[in-house]
C-alpha cells in the first residue's frame, strides 16, 4: 500500500472541526502524491520530455494542477489576487488535446523546475490557509467554496492517474523504480476466458445533487435503461488472448477497424500495443511505469476503444458470434449483481485500485466479484457509450468545461478504474470518458449479446445539452428580430471600417463566444483569432470552421424546441474560415504571444470579467501603434461577475458623484488610447418564440496613440 494511500471525504457530518481535518488531510495525502509521482525520473531534465506528441512536456502537468486550483479559486472569487500570473496563464490548458489547446512549442517558454516546486509550495500554503480559515457549513453543497477546494483536489487525483500513463510512455532510460511505487511480480498461467450469463434488469443512471459524495457535473441527473441478457467475458481480455490477434495480422487487416480505425492506422502506424516492445527473441516485452518486463501474458491488456473494437471484430468472425464491449448500463448492473459498496464503505484492498497493491496492473485471475473478475481495478474498461449528459444535466460555473465539450460523440466512457485510479474514480457514479485513440491505463472485456439500445448508440448533439449555448447560437447565426441587425456583424462591420487606416493584417476577438464576428472580421483582416473563456462557446466556432455547419436549437415555449442549422456556405464563410483560429483563454490573464493586432474587438465583455483593470492595464501591449481597441457593453454591472470593489462604473464615488462606465474607461485608456467615436448598438436574444431581450450596448471605439 502506498504510504499516502486514501479515501475520499464526504460532504456530510455534522462536527465541523473533523471535516475541517479530514478535507486537510485528504488535501495534502493528495499534493503529496501526485509529487512523489514525479520522483521516478532519473533526474530534472525529464521534465521537458514530451513523451506524447499531441501532450505538452511534463512541467506541465507538474504546474498545471497547482494553477487549477488559483484559477478556479479566482473564478469562484474565493481570492482576489493570483501567486503567478505569468504560471497560471502557461500551465491552464491544454490536457485532452481539445482544438483549442495551444501545442505552439514556440508560445512556451517553460520555466525552471525549482521555480515550479517553489511555486507548488505557494499554492500548497494558499489551499491549507483556505483550509484551515474558511467558514464552513454541512453538508458541503456545489455552491459552496469547499466544492472548489474539493474539485482542485479531486482534479489533481484524475492527473495522478492521467502524469502516470504518460510516464509509461517516456523512454525508460528516463525514469528509475521507487519503492513507493511496486510492480506486480505475480505472472503466470492464462485462464480459460469463459462467457456468463447475466440476467437483464431495469437500471438506474445518475445521482441526486444532495448525495453525499462529491461529484463532477455529468454524474448528476435521471436517466433509466433496460438492460437487455447479455453474456460477458469472465475476465478481462489478456495480453495473451490479445497477442493471437496481432499474430494473425490483426493491425494489417482493415477490415476489422472502422473509418477511425484506418486514420489511427495510418497516422500512427502501430502494430501492436502501445506498452509491448517488440522484442526479436521473445517477441513481445512489456512496459510499466518504470520498467520494462518479460511479457505478463496473464495480465490485461492495455488498448485505446479502437483497438478493442477492432479485437471484437476480429473475435466474431473467427467464432461466428456477435461481440461487442460493455455498454456503461451494463457495467452498473455487474456492480449492482456484485453487491459492491460505494465510498465510503468501498473495500479497496479487495480490487486492485488506488495503489493499495501495485504500481501496475496483476494477473486478470487475482481479484474476483462473485464469478465475475476485475469489475473494478486493474485497467479500466472501455465501453460502447458516448459521453452525455443525463435529464438534469448543468454544468458547474466554476468548470463549465470539464464535461460538455466530451458530449460530441468522439469521447466514449471508460467504468471501472484501474491500478492508478484514486479519489472520485472510485465512486460508483464517477463518470469518464476519453478520444476513442487515447491510451489510459485501459482494456476492456467482451460481450456477447444483442445490440446496444438506441438511447446507448444515438449520436449525441453537445447544443442539445447545452441551453445557453444553443441561446448564443441563436443569437449569432438565427433570424434577426424587430429590423435589429445581427449584432456580431454589426461589430464587426464597424471594427472593419475604422481599421481601415491599419495594415489589417492581425484581429483579435475577445469574449467570441460562438465565433460569429470573427469570422466576420475575416472578411476584412487577413488573420482573426477568436478567444473566449469558455471552450463551450469555443466548440461552436471550430464546429463550424472544421465541420463546415453547426446544428442548435431555438426554445418556442417550454419542451417545445426547433432545431436550426447554419453551414459557412449560407453564411458565406467558405473562402474566409481557414484564416480564423479559436482558443480558449482568459481576458484578465491571457498568455503574452497574443500580441501584435491590429484590432482588438471585445463585445458585451467588460462587464463580466472577475476584474477588468487585469485586462485594461495592458492591452495597449497587445495592439500595434496606431491599431484599435473596440468595446460593447451595455454596463450591466453584477456582483455575481464583478465585485464591486472592480467595477469601473455604475456607482456613486465618495463624494457622491456618479462615475458612468465611460468615465471609468477613459480614466483606465486615455494615457495610451484616443477616444475616436462611440455608437449605440442595439441587440436582440431570444429567449423562447415569444419573449426576447432587446439590449442596447455602447461601442467605444480607441486608437492607441
Amino acid at each position: 500500500m502506498h504510504p499516502l494511500h486514501t479515501m475520499p471525504v464526504t460532504l456530510t457530518g455534522s462536527d465541523v472541526t473533523q471535516k475541517r481535518q479530514e478535507i486537510r488531510e485528504y488535501f495534502h495525502k493528495t499534493y503529496d502524491l501526485y509529487e512523489d509521482l514525479f520522483t521516478t525520473f532519473v533526474d530534472d531534465n525529464v521534465f521537458y520530455e514530451q513523451p506524447e506528441a499531441t501532450r505538452h512536456p511534463m512541467i506541465f502537468y507538474f504546474g498545471h494542477t497547482a494553477t487549477f486550483f488559483v484559477n478556479k479559486f479566482m473564478v469562484a472569487k474565493i481570492i482576489d489576487d493570483r501567486i503567478n500570473p505569468e504560471f497560471e496563464s502557461t500551465f491552464a490548458v491544454g490536457v485532452d488535446e481539445m482544438n483549442w489547446d495551444d501545442m505552439e512549442k514556440a508560445h512556451y517558454r517553460w520555466p525552471e523546475v525549482n521555480a515550479v516546486r517553489s511555486y507548488r509550495d505557494e499554492v500548497r500554503r494558499l489551499v491549507d490557509e483556505l483550509i484551515t480559515t474558511l467558514p464552513m457549513t454541512l453538508p458541503i453543497t456545489d455552491d459552496s467554496p469547499w466544492w472548489i477546494i474539493l474539485m482542485g483536489i479531486e482534479h489533481e487525483r484524475i492527473h495522478i492517474e492521467t502524469s502516470s500513463v504518460l510516464h509509461r510512455q517516456l523512454p525508460i532510460e528516463k525514469v528509475k523504480s521507487v519503492a513507493d511505487f511496486p510492480i506486480c511480480q505475480t505472472r503466470g498461467e492464462t485462464p480459460v476466458n469463459v462467457m456468463i450469463e447475466i440476467v437483464g434488469a431495469a437500471i438506474g443512471l445518475g445521482k441526486e445533487r444532495t448525495h453525499h459524495l462529491y461529484g463532477w457535473d455529468n454524474e448528476y441527473g435521471v436517466q433509466e435503461e433496460k438492460v437487455s441478457p447479455f453474456k460477458v467475458a469472465k475476465y478481462l481480455c489478456s495480453n495473451e488472448e490479445y497477442l493471437d490477434f496481432v499474430n494473425d495480422g490483426g493491425y494489417e487487416k482493415l477490415q476489422y477497424w472502422d473509418e477511425e480505425g484506418h486514420t489511427f492506422l495510418a497516422e500512427t502506424k502501430v502494430t501492436h500495443p502501445t506498452f509491448w516492445i517488440a522484442n526479436d527473441e521473445s517477441g513481445f516485452e512489456y512496459r510499466t511505469m518504470t520498467e520494462v518486463i518479460a511479457m505478463p501474458m496473464n495480465w490485461p491488456v492495455d488498448v485505446n476503444y479502437l483497438e478493442a473494437k477492432a479485437y471484437c471484430r476480429w473475435k466474431s468472425e473467427k467464432e461466428g458470434k456477435q461481440y461487442r464491449l460493455l455498454s456503461e448500463p451494463e457495467w452498473y448492473l455487474l456492480y449492482e449483481r456484485a453487491g459492491i459498496k460505494d465510498v465510503p464503505e468501498f473495500d479497496d484492498s479487495r480490487v486492485n485500485i488506488n495503489f493499495v497493491h501495485y504500481a501496475s496492473s496483476c494477473p486478470v485471475d487475482t481479484f474476483a466479484f462473485d464469478d465475475l473478475y476485475d469489475i473494478m481495478g486493474n485497467v479500466w474498461q472501455w465501453t460502447e457509450t458516448h459521453m452525455a449528459g443525463f435529464k438534469g444535466f448543468k454544468p458547474h460555473y466554476a468548470y463549465d468545461d470539464f464535461s460538455l465539450p466530451t458530449f460530441d460523440a468522439k469521447h466514449n466512457i471508460m467504468k471501472g478504474g484501474s491500478w492508478a485510479s484514486s479519489g472520485n474514480e472510485l465512486m460508483k457514479h464517477s463518470r469518464y470518458a476519453f478520444r476513442r485513440h487515447f491510451y489510459q491505463h485501459a482494456g476492456f472485456r467482451v460481450v456477447e449479446g444483442d445490440t446496444l439500445s438506441t438511447q446507448t448508440e444515438k449520436e449525441t448533439n453537445i447544443y442539445e445539452s447545452d441551453a445557453l449555448v444553443s441561446q448564443y447560437c441563436h443569437f449569432q447565426y438565427g433570424e434577426n428580430h424587430f429590423g435589429v441587425d445581427n449584432f456580431a456583424t454589426k461589430c464587426a462591420e464597424y471594427a472593419i471600417e475604422y481599421a481601415k487606416d491599419t495594415p489589417m493584417k492581425h484581429a483579435l476577438d475577445l469574449g467570441c463566444a460562438t465565433g460569429r464576428a470573427s469570422f466576420e472580421l475575416a472578411h476584412g483582416f487577413d488573420k482573426v483569432t477568436g478567444i473566449d473563456y469558455s471552450a463551450r462557446f469555443v466548440q461552436v466556432g471550430l464546429d463550424l470552421k472544421t465541420n463546415g455547419e453547426i446544428g442548435f436549437q431555438k426554445i418556442i415555449e417550454g419542451e417545445i424546441v426547433a432545431h436550426e442549422k447554419v453551414t459557412l456556405e449560407e453564411l458565406g464563410f467558405v473562402e474566409i474560415a481557414d484564416n480564423v483560429d479559436f482558443w480558449q483563454g482568459d481576458a484578465c490573464n491571457m498568455k503574452a504571444h497574443f500580441a501584435g493586432y491590429d484590432l482588438i474587438m471585445a463585445t458585451n465583455l467588460i462587464d463580466r470579467l472577475y476584474e477588468p483593470l487585469l485586462f485594461l492595464d495592458n492591452v495597449d501591449q497587445r495592439i500595434n501603434k496606431g491599431g484599435y481597441l473596440i468595446l460593447t457593453s451595455p454596463y450591466t454591472w453584477l456582483e455575481e461577475y464583478t465585485k464591486k470593489e472592480f467595477w469601473l462604473g455604475g456607482y456613486r464615488d465618495d463624494e457622491g458623484n456618479e462615475v458612468s462606465t465611460l468615465d471609468g474607461l477613459k480614466k483606465a485608456l486615455e494615457s495610451k488610447f484616443e477616444l475616436v467615436a462611440t455608437h449605440d448598438v442595439p441587440f436582440v436574444i431570444p429567449e423562447t418564440a415569444r419573449k426576447f431581450q432587446h439590449t442596447i450596448s455602447q461601442m467605444s471605439v480607441w486608437k492607441k496613440r
